[in-house]
């Protein structure tokens, strides 16, 4: 083989089979069917266990922040309410009379 493309495609053709092979044998597909691992069951049950106690955490965290959001909205009501001039009010009184000598 003495022209080049010839051994370029080998080489490249080579490189393809040999990665096909690496990822074949580092996918282990054989040791799959073997016994299950104990310490992969208690991670999975510890993930369970993490999701519900997350689960729980949003509940909580959503309805502090709803009952804040409430507080605040209240507490900016009630200080637009205290900054809002009164209304005027007119009273008639009835006329004052000073009597003075002189």
């Amino acid at each position: 083989m003495t022209s080049h493309t010839g051994r370029l495609y080998a080489l490249a053709l080579a490189l393809v089979v040999f990665f096909l092979t690496w990822t074949m044998i580092a996918a282990r597909p054989w040791s799959r069917a073997a016994s299950a691992d104990p310490r992969l069951a208690g991670l999975r049950v510890r993930e369970a266990r993490l999701r519900r106690e997350a689960r729980l955490v949003d509940r909580i965290v959503a309805a502090r922040w709803a009952a804040y959001r409430r507080a605040l909205q209240t507490q900016r009501v009630a200080a637009r309410a205290a900054t809002v001039s009164p209304a005027v009010r007119i009273v008639t009184l009835p006329p004052l009379t000073v009597t003075r000598t002189s």
